[in-house]
């Protein structure tokens, strides 16, 4: 009898710990459910809670739950898509961030009982005073998100001229920068109530952005902005340490008087790079997190110490950029985007002349002219690249080479050959071009010729291997483009003679491009310069022969040597001729091209494009520059 009750109560003991085992696994949440006040709906809270929720959908054993095999197909399904999701989330793919807010939306309201009510501990929407800067900020993108989509944050900028040159806070010099004040201003002219829906999206997109996304700067990296960048200015972490022993100057900081690292948010806008004083990333921990994370599209290695920086691209096609003590100062990434639908010729250029611009640029690709597109950082250099490269001829397959993959020529023309090859870690752009020789490329495309290795070979498939080249140069002017490439074709030994070298360059390089970012932030074509080869005439006299005596044939001799030497110092390998040039603000044609790219041109191209090339050269070149025979 004894041994029947013992068997009956080992039974039910072992019924409610499986019951209690069961009820873990299904709502493990439970918990968080009972006895909520309003402490608990917190965004930290609430962060704590999906954090775990998520982590224990992509955990859960589901061969322990004892599903049917229809729940259990559903259930891993699920599963999946959610681990893929979140491990998109990292790259940027808008689409896997809108499949996790969306999933957090559901959790916070069906499970952790959000309501109109108790979501005001988090966000106090009903009380705009006890809004945070950030909050506003939020709710004002938000607002403009549902009208405009991602072209939310350009349009609030148009409307209230937010990139304007400004004094603030009593400084002496201006600059472009959102101040607190200003989200303060818009906030109270615009907010209106938010239903209920909206106030947790708004709440799903802040729990998102602190925990799988770039925080404040999640949904302004997806906006319709030239690029992104944080940790690039206030006091660096390390600094912080290296003063602590200065009293009052600590003390200011701490108050946050002085702007640290952290609290760096900047945006490049319309040729522009303005500062968000009104956002900040909270902590050098925060700060770093997001430096972690935004780089790691395609798995491109980790950060250390010993390799403190990454170059790589982000999904959606961005390129980004991060850096980490103690290679710099401070942990920082940059995020830059490119327009691809709107990298338009007609888009790009506007100015007052344009016709005769776009119109060249057209028939330099068309004319297969080797050219290059100089200017500093953010003038607009791919950019104009990537619209010049829409009028090669199809019959011609492209071969590409760059640093991080930018330019992404077969999203815009999938049915076209094209091959993008790009540097790694194991692999030098060199190496890359080497290979690129044997791939039956007919048009060669260099995103950046930054190193003497890439400038080198450059010349060398310009001359031999390839119909034309197009590229990129950070040159200030066409001589310093000129010599750059020269130096280059030195430093590799490829030529020992400094003549000879530029000779080679010259002879190759037909134009240049040059562009321009104003102070303003406009960005235009400076000029347009065709490089013409000086060919070197032999003048050198005989004379010496008919001198009577040894003196005076010694005296024709060294006049002779003179001349000679001098034109191996001295003279002009090429002039630089400006075709078009940006004249108070409008494109003005000073000159026309050299007889001999135009027929270089014209043999390039179909006999309907030399038609309409001959009546351009007629219309502008005619009466522009020295007289000479265009087109008969």
């Amino acid at each position: 009898m004894l041994l029947n009750y013992a068997l009956i109560f080992v039974l039910i003991v072992g019924l409610l710990v499986f019951i209690g085992y069961l009820f873990k696994k299904t709502d493990s949440s439970a918990v968080l459910r009972i006895n909520k006040d309003g402490r608990t709906y917190t965004i930290e809270q609430m962060t704590q809670f999906i954090k775990g929720r998520l982590d224990e959908i992509t955990r859960t054993n589901l061969y322990d739950i004892g599903l049917s095999e229809e729940e259990m197909r559903r259930r891993k399904n699920k599963k999946y898509e959610l681990k893929k999701a979140l491990k998109g989330c990292t790259y940027g793919d808008v689409n896997d961030k809108k499949y996790v807010k969306e999933l957090i939306f559901d959790l916070l309201h069906r499970e952790y009982g959000v309501n109109q009510v108790n979501i005001t501990n988090a966000i106090d929407f009903d009380n705009p005073d006890k809004l945070t800067t950030q909050d506003k900020f939020d709710i004002l993108l938000y607002m403009y998100k549902q009208q405009y989509g991602y072209n939310a944050l350009g349009e609030m900028i148009k409307k209230y001229n937010l990139d304007e040159l400004k004094k603030v806070y009593g400084s002496s010099i201006a600059s472009y920068v959102i101040i607190p004040e200003e989200i303060d201003d818009i906030f109270q002219k615009e907010y209106e109530y938010l239903s209920f829906e909206d106030r947790l999206n708004i709440l799903s997109q802040r729990i998102y952005q602190n925990y799988k996304g770039y925080s404040v700067v999640d949904e302004i990296r997806d906006m319709n902005i030239d690029g992104i960048s944080g940790g690039v200015s206030g006091l660096p972490e390390s600094f912080m340490y290296q003063v602590a022993q200065l009293g009052d100057y600590i003390k200011q900081t701490n108050e946050k008087t002085i702007p640290k690292a952290y609290d760096s948010v900047w945006i490049f806008y319309h040729g522009k790079s303005i500062r968000l004083a009104c956002l900040s990333f909270g902590s050098f921990a925060e700060l770093r997190r997001v430096c972690q994370n935004i780089y790691r599209y395609n798995n491109p290695g980790q950060l250390s110490d010993t390799n403190g920086y990454k170059i790589n691209e982000m999904k959606d096609g961005s390129r980004v950029v991060v850096l980490r003590p103690s290679m710099s100062e401070s942990w920082a990434f940059f995020v830059r985007k490119f327009d691809t639908p709107n990298a338009v010729l007609e888009n790009l250029i506007r100015q007052p002349g344009k016709e005769a611009v776009i119109d060249l640029l057209k028939f330099l690709v068309k004319g297969a002219r080797v050219t290059a597109l100089t200017g500093e950082q953010g003038c607009g250099k791919t950019t104009m690249l990537l619209a010049m490269i829409k009028y090669i001829y199809t019959t011609l397959n492209i071969r590409v080479q760059e640093t991080a993959f930018e330019l992404h020529l077969r999203k815009v023309y999938p049915d076209r050959n094209i091959l993008t090859l790009r540097e790694t870690e194991t692999i030098s752009g060199q190496e890359g071009l080497d290979v690129q020789k044997k791939t039956d490329g007919a048009v060669n495309i260099l995103g950046e010729v930054a190193t003497d290795g890439v400038a080198a070979w450059m010349i060398q498939m310009a001359q031999v291997a390839s119909k034309f080249t197009m590229f990129t140069h950070h040159a200030k002017t066409f001589e310093n483009l000129i010599l750059s490439l020269r130096n280059s074709l030195l430093k590799v030994g490829m030529f020992h003679n400094e003549k000879v070298a530029e000779i080679q360059v010259v002879g190759v390089l037909n134009f240049e491009v040059h562009l321009k970012k104003a102070y303003s932030g406009e960005r235009y074509i400076e000029r347009i310069t065709e490089c013409i080869p000086v060919k070197p005439k032999n003048t050198y006299n005989r004379d010496y022969k008919n001198e009577p005596t040894m003196e005076g044939k010694m005296d024709r001799f060294m006049d002779n040597a003179t001349d000679y030497f001098t034109k191996v110092t001295e003279t002009e390998t090429f002039k630089a001729v400006n075709i078009i040039e940006y004249i108070d603000g409008e494109y003005v044609v000073r000159n026309p091209i050299s007889q001999e790219n135009i027929e270089a041109m014209r043999e390039n191209m179909s006999e309907e494009d030399q038609v309409a090339f001959d009546e351009y050269c007629n219309n502008y070149f005619s009466g522009v520059g020295p007289t000479r025979r265009i087109v008969e």
